[in-house]
């Protein structure tokens, strides 16, 4: 999720050229393959009683109809909200994201189920129904309770991020574009306390926005691997957001994966301050509108995308995305790197990356590259499912 000056799902702004053409091998290494994505914003729109997710739409990255087309099996929900005013404000929404996410598997069984656990996802996309699971986007969403984040766990949860783009009480953020000035240097002894008792439920930590400091305290505290779950490479894109090689390595040592993120003004060197400053001109009227809807979220989503349809996001191109993942690959290694596209929380995905229709872009373009299919398909999906495994092997341990 990326420039948090708005909350809710963006569309998709731009019109798609043509996808080069995929050869039958490599959809049939798509389609075979386990394929898992671990961030998804359109979460928001479930709680929308006119919105259908079953239907196809021609607005924003996700609906049922295109995730089957792009053989998308897996997919984690995000559960955000920014900051909260009043004591419980965040905890009250997450809870009712977190339902809108159970009511959507209730009202859909033939399609989606709810897993908690690897076993679960392997069972369900055995069964064709594509498997639902929920990541908490931002530490500041447990109200500084441990008491929460057991609930969150209790309810589905199945990974946090430490922070969003502002600093909790506990955790130093990356910020959205530039880094903050830091408040703790990392993490506190209260985080430390999260990522253990996180390390105990089986609950994977998410290092995706946090600082620098932080990722590193995180690396000397946990007890299990961690994971990255939309975040890209330093070396291919110079921002706050991305990881730097040592990072990496570090990830990749303690047997975590890093998940890359699709957003062209994350991935793109070239366009990084267009659409930096884009978003600054853009700032004032964005704040004007989260005000003028402070207490109507359906009727801000529709003035944030009224907005962002009548502007020109540019956007890179999927050899830029697939520099990111060889990149990773050669660093962090083929066991470490996964898919965190971050549909529907950003305004610009690459060409022929337009919505989750066209992943098998993906495997098509690291097959070209010369990624072996054990590679691609470990890309695709199998890392993260033995993250997930063995979080919840070193938490049956403490149990």
């Amino acid at each position: 999720m990326t420039h948090r000056l708005f909350p809710l799902p963006l569309l998709a702004l731009a019109c798609q050229t043509p996808a080069p053409q995929i050869d039958d091998a490599a959809l049939r290494l798509h389609h075979d393959a386990i394929v898992v994505d671990t961030h998804s914003d359109t979460t928001p729109r479930f709680q929308d009683p006119t919105w259908d997710f079953t239907e196809r739409h021609d607005t924003g990255h996700q609906d049922l109809p295109r995730m089957r087309e792009g053989g998308l099996d897996v997919q984690f929900w995000s559960i955000y909200m920014g900051k909260t005013e009043g004591k419980g404000a965040a905890i009250r929404e997450a809870i009712e994201r977190i339902d809108a996410v159970h009511e959507l598997v209730r009202a859909h069984p033939g399609d989606l189920g709810l897993a908690r656990s690897a076993a679960e996802v392997r069972a369900l996309v055995a069964e064709g129904r594509v498997a639902c699971l929920m990541g908490v986007e931002g530490g500041h969403i447990i109200e500084d309770s441990l008491a929460a984040l057991r609930s969150y766990y209790e309810l589905g949860v199945r990974y946090m991020t430490l922070t969003h783009s502002f600093h909790t009480g506990w955790a130093d953020s990356s910020g959205t574009n530039l880094p903050p000035e830091p408040l703790h240097h990392g993490l506190t002894a209260f985080g430390e306390d999260v990522v253990r008792e996180m390390n105990r439920l089986g609950m994977m930590v998410d290092v995706s926005h946090v600082s620098d400091q932080t990722f590193w305290d995180v690396i000397r505290v946990t007890r299990a691997p961690v994971i990255a779950s939309h975040s890209s490479v330093r070396a291919v894109a110079d921002h706050p957001r991305n990881m730097s090689d040592e990072m990496l390595r570090a990830l990749a040592e303690g047997g975590g994966v890093v998940m890359i993120n699709f957003y062209s003004g994350y991935i793109d060197t070239e366009l990084v301050e267009p659409i930096r400053a884009l978003f600054g001109r853009l700032a004032p009227r964005i704040a004007a509108l989260r005000d003028q809807h402070a207490d109507d979220p359906r009727a801000r989503a529709r003035a944030f995308r009224d907005l962002f349809a009548a502007e020109q996001i540019p956007r890179t191109s999927l050899d830029v995305l697939l520099d990111h993942f060889d990149h990773a690959i050669r660093v962090a290694g083929p066991d470490h790197v996964g898919v965190g596209a971050d549909w529907d929380g950003v305004a610009s995905m690459p060409q022929d990356m337009g919505d989750v229709s066209e992943l098998p872009n993906l495997t098509r373009g690291l097959l070209a590259r010369g990624h072996s299919p054990e590679t691609v398909r470990k890309v695709l999906g199998e890392n993260l499912l033995r993250v997930m495994a063995e979080v919840e092997r070193v938490a049956g341990l403490s149990r």
